[in-house]
C-alpha cells in the first residue's frame, strides 16, 4: 500500500513498514486472544471476560465492595456499561448494590458469596486459558520483555489528573 508523503499530510510521521506490521500483529493477536478468553469463560462460567474482571476487582477490595465509579475507572468501562454489567451480576446472584454510607449519591457493588464461589470455581480455567494462550508460547526472557513493553505503553497512557472527556468518567 501507497502511503501519503509527509509533505502532503500536513506533517504525519507515518508507520514505517516494519512498525506497521507490528501494529497489525498486536490487533491481531489481541484481538484473537480477547475472543479466546471470552469464549472459554462464556463455555465454563456462562459470562463474558468482562464480567469475569469485574468479579476479580471485587474479589481483591477490601470487604469486597467497591465504589462503582471507582470499580468503572479501575475496569475502564463507562458507568453505563458498568450499571448493565452489574444488573445482569445481580440476576445471576453473584454482585448486589448497596447504597454508600459515605455518600447517599453513590452506590457500591458488593461481591456476594455466591459470586466468590463462582469465581473461585471458574479461575482454574480460566488461568489455563490464559497460560495456553500467551505464557507457555513465550520463553521467561519474552515474559519479562512483554511485561516491561507493556507497562512502558501503560504508563504513557494513564491519564493525568481527572479528565472528564475520559469514558469511564461519564
Amino acid at each position: 500500500m501507497e502511503y501519503m508523503t509527509t509533505a502532503s499530510t500536513g506533517g504525519t510521521r507515518w508507520l514505517s513498514d516494519e512498525e506497521q506490521s507490528v501494529w497489525r500483529a498486536y490487533l491481531h493477536a489481541t484481538t484473537l486472544l480477547e475472543d479466546h478468553l471470552d469464549r472459554q469463560l462464556q463455555r465454563d462460567a456462562g459470562m463474558p471476560h468482562i464480567y469475569y474482571g469485574l468479579l476479580v476487582q471485587l474479589s481483591q477490595a477490601p470487604g469486597r465492595q467497591m465504589r462503582m465509579t471507582e470499580l468503572a475507572k479501575d475496569v475502564k468501562i463507562t458507568r453505563s456499561r458498568l450499571s448493565h454489567a452489574v444488573a445482569r451480576l445481580e440476576r445471576n446472584g453473584w454482585v448486589r448494590r448497596e447504597d454508600c454510607p459515605s455518600d447517599k449519591r453513590g452506590q457500591n457493588a458488593v461481591l456476594t458469596d455466591e459470586g466468590y464461589e463462582m469465581l473461585r470455581r471458574s479461575a482454574p480455567g480460566h488461568v489455563r486459558a490464559v497460560r495456553q494462550a500467551m505464557f507457555d508460547r513465550l520463553t521467561p526472557e519474552q515474559v519479562r520483555s512483554f511485561g516491561e513493553i507493556m507497562q512502558v505503553i501503560a504508563t504513557g497512557l494513564e491519564p493525568e489528573g481527572t479528565d472528564a472527556d475520559l469514558p469511564w468518567l461519564r
